[in-house]
C-alpha cells in the first residue's frame, strides 16, 4: 500500500489486527458492535465521525469474509458470520467492493482551467485544441467539458501551468478500466472487467475500496486438529523486517498454530521447468511465441481481451497450485493457506479447480494482523531454517523479468542449441501493450512475461514494504540460495505425480 497513505494503512491494518484478536480470543462476535467504537475515539477528518465509524464497520465484514451491507435496513456487522465460518466457504463474488458511502464521487477524467489562469494575449491552449473545445470568457480560458477528448495539448502549452489534468484515483490506477460511476457519480466496478490486481484498493485516498478476507476461517482452522500449513509466497523476503527471515520464520507461524512452512520457490522451480518444456516443444512448430502463467491478474486479461492467445499463455500450474499440491501429498487430509502479496491469488483460489489444492488466500497485511493479535515478537523468534530447498531463479519470480529468466536458464539446460529470446512487460497498459504487438508479429519466437503489478510482486496490494526495498532483499536472498537454477530442484522427480 502507498506509504504517503499512513492513515488509511493504519486503520486497515488495525481492522484486521481486532478481527483475528477476535478469532484467537474466541470474542464474542456480537462484540464487533462495538468495535468501530473502540478502533476510532476521535474523527480523523471525514464530516462525521459515525460516517467514519460506519465505513470501519463495513471493512470489519469484509475482512470477516461478509458482503457490504445495504444501506436500506438494519443488519448488525456479524449477520451472516455463522454462514461465513463454515469449512468449505470460499469468497462469494465480489471480491473487491467499494463502500458506497466511503467515495467521494471524485470527479472523472478531465483538463480544469484554474485560478492561475492569467488570460493571455497569446491563448496558445484555445489555439492548438484540435476540437475548439476552449474559449476565452471574462479573461479566462474555458474549456467545453462536452467537446474535450482529453488530449491535454492544451496542459502542454500553458506558459502558467493553469491546466492541470484531473484523473479520479481509483480510476487511474485500475488499467483494466473496470472503474465505472453510478448516477450519483460514485465510484463502481464492472467486474466483467475487473481481474482483482487490487490497485484501485491502495489508491482510494478516501480507503473506500476494500477485499474480503479470509482471516477468521483461517484462524478457526488453526484451532482445529486438523494440521494447517503455510505456504509463502518468494516476495516474502523482507516484508518483515530482519527478524522475521527463513531461518525464524518457521518458530513465527507455529506461534500462530501453523504446522509447518513452505516456500512457494518450490513450486516456482516446478513451474519453470514445465513453462520450459512448453517452449521449447511448442514455439515456433505449434505456436509463435509463449507467455508466462504465473501472474493470474495478467493470465486473466491476456485471456479475456485476447482470446485468440488462449493457447499461448502456458499451460503450466502456477507455483501456488505446484507447492499446494506438494504439501497435501506429503500431508494428507491437511489444509494449506497461500500467503503473499497478491489480491488476484485469492481470486485464482476460489476456481473449482484449484479449491482443492489451496484452501486459504492471506496478504501479507492481513498476517501481519494475525501476528499483533497474537502477540509474536520477532525479537524472541528461534532459528530452525526450512527444510525445503529451492532456488536462486525461483525466489526471483517475485521481479519483474525473474519469471521469464528463470525459464531461459532451464531451458538452456533442457536444449543446448536454443537461444531464447525474452520480452517482459509490468502493469497491464503494458502487458496489453505487448500482446498487440505480438498480435503484429514482432515477437514470434519469443517467451514474453507479464506481470499485473509495476517491478511485478514486490508491488502487489497487500505488501508491507517498498518496491525497491523488497527487490534489493530479494535479490539478497537469491544469494543465499543453495543452487542457482529452477531445474537442479530434487523436486522435480515428483512432477508427474502432481499433474
Amino acid at each position: 500500500m502507498l506509504e504517503q497513505y499512513k492513515l488509511l494503512i493504519d486503520i486497515r491494518r488495525k481492522v484486521f489486527e481486532e478481527v483475528a484478536r477476535m478469532g484467537y480470543d474466541n470474542i464474542d462476535y456480537h462484540k464487533l458492535e462495538e468495535l468501530p467504537y473502540e478502533l476510532l475515539k476521535e474523527s480523523v477528518g471525514r464530516s462525521s465521525i459515525f460516517l467514519e465509524r460506519a465505513i470501519i464497520a463495513e471493512r470489519i465484514r469484509l475482512a470477516i469474509g461478509l458482503p457490504v451491507r445495504d444501506t436500506s435496513e438494519h443488519r448488525p456487522i456479524y449477520v451472516g458470520i455463522e454462514e461465513a465460518l463454515k469449512p468449505e466457504k470460499y469468497y462469494e463474488p465480489p471480491l473487491v467492493n467499494v463502500i458506497d458511502f466511503a467515495c467521494n464521487a471524485c470527479p472523472e477524467e478531465s483538463y480544469y482551467v484554474t485560478d492561475v489562469c492569467q488570460g493571455c494575449l497569446a491563448n496558445p491552449c484555445k489555439n492548438v485544441c484540435p476540437k475548439g473545445a476552449i474559449s476565452i470568457k471574462n479573461r479566462k480560458s474555458v474549456i467545453d467539458q462536452d467537446l474535450c477528448i482529453h488530449c491535454g495539448k492544451c496542459a502542454s502549452v500553458c506558459p502558467y501551468k493553469a491546466i492541470v489534468h484531473r484523473e479520479r484515483p481509483c480510476a487511474k490506477a485500475c488499467e483494466m478500466h473496470a472503474i465505472e460511476s453510478d448516477k450519483n457519480g460514485k465510484a463502481i466496478i464492472n467486474y466483467d472487467k475487473c481481474v482483482s490486481c487490487g490497485m484501485c484498493m491502495v489508491n482510494c485516498p478516501f480507503g473506500a475500496i476494500a477485499d474480503k478476507s479470509q482471516i477468521l476461517q483461517i484462524i478457526t482452522s488453526l484451532k482445529s486438529d486438523t494440521e494447517v500449513y503455510a505456504i509463502i509466497a518468494p516476495a516474502f523476503i523482507g516484508q518483515f523486517g530482519p527478524k522475521l527471515n527463513l531461518k525464524t520464520i518457521d518458530d513465527a507461524f507455529k506461534k500462530l498454530g501453523f504446522s509447518g512452512v513452505y516456500e512457494v520457490s518450490i513450486g516456482a522451480d516446478l513451474c519453470t521447468i514445465e513453462e520450459a518444456k512448453d517452449y521449447l516443444e511448442n514455439v515456433p512448430s505449434k505456436l509463435k511465441f509463449m507467455a508466462t502463467s504465473c501472474c493470474p491478474a495478467w493470465s486473466v486479461m491476456a485471456k479475456t481481451e485476447f482470446p485468440e492467445f488462449k493457447e499461448n499463455i502456458s499451460m503450466a500450474m502456477t507455483p501456488m497450485v505446484y507447492t499446494a499440491r506438494l504439501v497435501k501429498k506429503e500431508h494428507p487430509n491437511s489444509k494449506v493457506v497461500f500467503i503473499g502479496p497478491c489480491a488476484a491469488k485469492k481470486l485464482e483460489a476460489s476456481r473449482k479447480s484449484v479449491r482443492s489444492d489451496v484452501d486459504f488466500v492471506l496478504t501479507f497485511e492481513e498476517l501481519y494482523g494475525m501476528f499483533n493479535a497474537r502477540g509474536v515478537d520477532f525479537n524472541k523468534l528461534v532459528e530452525n531454517p526450512l527444510k525445503n530447498i529451492t532456488s536462486s531463479d525461483g525466489r526471483g519470480f517475485a521481479v519483474m523479468g525473474g519469471v521469464a529468466q528463470a525459464v531461459v536458464n532451464s531451458a538452456g539446460k533442457i536444449s543446448l542449441d536454443r537461444e531464447i529470446k525474452v520480452f517482459a512487460a509490468q502493469g497491464l497498459d503494458n502487458c496489453r501493450k505487448m500482446l498487440k504487438e505480438a498480435k503484429a508479429g514482432k515477437y514470434d519466437g519469443y517467451l514474453l512475461e507479464g506481470m499485473a503489478c509495476p517491478m511485478g510482486c514486490v508491488s502487489g496490494a497487500g505488501t508491507l514494504v517498498s518496491p525497491n526495498r523488497a527487490k534489493a532483499l530479494i535479490g539478497l536472498s537469491q544469494k543465499e540460495a543453495k543452487f542457482k537454477e529452477c531445474i537442479e530442484t530434487t523436486y522435480k522427480e515428483r512432477l508427474s505425480d502432481l499433474d
